[in-house]
């Protein structure tokens, strides 16, 4: 069976989607949570789900130590499912191509250090545009650079608030992503 090791900063509900499709189709299970936020919701959700988790400072992030720690669980995939920190060098060359990532907008557009959540949205509707989505890619040395693996559209309705187009980025997040991560555990 395939592992998975998640990274979260905040409420969850992305790694939430996740653990539930694994429980549905017994494809791949989570072996850890990897959490940089003390009271974080997603260190709730894996102690209801009973996954481990592992609370990291800045320091520990990007200790040697911390990429032995991810090598001795033998992930298929390392996930970040709202994970704030660029992940360092270090750990992107110790497991290349099996880290993913998802982004709420349409990269190449607004991605980039500090374009996160409502950060993303609000940047989206100021602009002007009619159409926003996710983006699933590999990660690499870089804020949101890595290979676009798939990407899902959704309107952006007038008189739309960051909110509101959070609420279908979010139902966009929580179907294609754990669909995305079965269908690269199944071609792997």
């Amino acid at each position: 069976m395939h592992k998975l090791i998640l990274f979260a900063s905040g409420t969850g509900t992305n790694a939430a989607a996740i653990m539930d499709w694994c429980k549905a189709t017994g494809n791949a299970s989570v072996a850890l949570v990897v959490c940089n936020k003390e009271g974080a919701g997603v260190l709730d959700i894996a102690a209801k789900n009973n996954i481990p988790t592992l609370l990291i400072n800045r320091e520990s992030f990007r200790s040697a130590d911390f990429v032995e720690t991810l090598k001795g669980y033998g992930p298929s995939l390392l996930v970040l499912a709202g994970f704030l920190w660029k992940v360092p060098e270090a750990v992107v060359q110790a497991f290349p191509g099996k880290i993913i990532n998802i982004h709420p907008a349409l990269l190449p557009a607004y991605g980039g250090k500090g374009m996160y959540g409502h950060h993303v949205h609000e940047a989206v509707i100021a602009a002007g545009e009619r159409s926003s989505g996710i983006t699933i890619h590999y990660v690499n040395e870089h804020y949101d650079e890595g290979d676009i693996i798939v990407q899902a559209h959704c309107p952006v309705l007038p008189g739309d608030t960051p909110g509101a187009l959070a609420k279908r980025i979010h139902k966009l997040e929580h179907y294609f992503f754990p669909h995305t991560i079965g269908y690269l555990l199944a071609n792997v």
